[in-house]
């Protein structure tokens, strides 16, 4: 038997949305399987497009997060594409949370 964790998935505007995911799907396809839209693009931890931010919780990558330095990493933020929850888990999400994470210099 598989062990579940809860994913709440919250958004600025005050949305959120909990799913269940076992330890051997990442967070994004545990999403995906809830139909959950959570933004994407590459599923190999190379883009950043899923970016959202730990906010409670325990995850582990199933591959080093090569998008992520390691100051993003210390300041919570994850990879959906690639993380695995081991632990139910509270995650910032959506395109303010990208934005946190990679400033537009043409702003």
């Amino acid at each position: 038997m598989s062990v579940r964790h809860d994913l709440t998935f919250t958004w600025r505007d005050g949305r959120e949305e909990t799913v269940s995911a076992t330890e051997t799907e990442t967070i994004l396809v545990a999403a995906e399987t809830a139909d959950v839209s959570l933004p994407f693009g590459c599923r190999r931890g190379a883009c950043a497009t899923c970016v959202g931010r730990l906010l409670e919780g325990a995850i582990l990558y199933e591959r080093p997060p090569r998008a992520l330095k390691t100051r993003h990493i210390e300041t919570d933020y994850v990879l959906c594409c690639i993380a695995r929850p081991r632990a139910d888990c509270r995650i910032a999400v959506g395109a303010a949370v990208q934005a946190e994470l990679v400033s537009n210099p043409w702003q």
